[in-house]
């Protein structure tokens, strides 16, 4: 697998494993070797939406708190 692939693959790996209390996910890459560097950058690309989507709510939720 060449080099960026496997760039990409730890970054999917990385944004999985970002998340408090979840456990750490590794990613077999025998499964992702089919997959072209578009689709892993799509993976990084929608992993990253769910992440600000996720910070917004929670910003969204603690707002609620804040005193005026």
């Amino acid at each position: 697998m060449e080099n960026t692939k496997q760039k990409l693959i730890q970054d999917i790996e990385n944004l999985l494993n970002s998340y408090d209390g979840i456990q750490n996910s590794i990613i077999n890459p025998e499964l992702l070797k089919c997959m072209d560097e578009t689709s892993l950058k799509e993976i990084i690309s929608d992993l990253l939406t769910q992440k600000e989507n996720v910070v917004a709510s929670n910003l969204e939720y603690l707002e609620q708190f804040k005193k005026y």
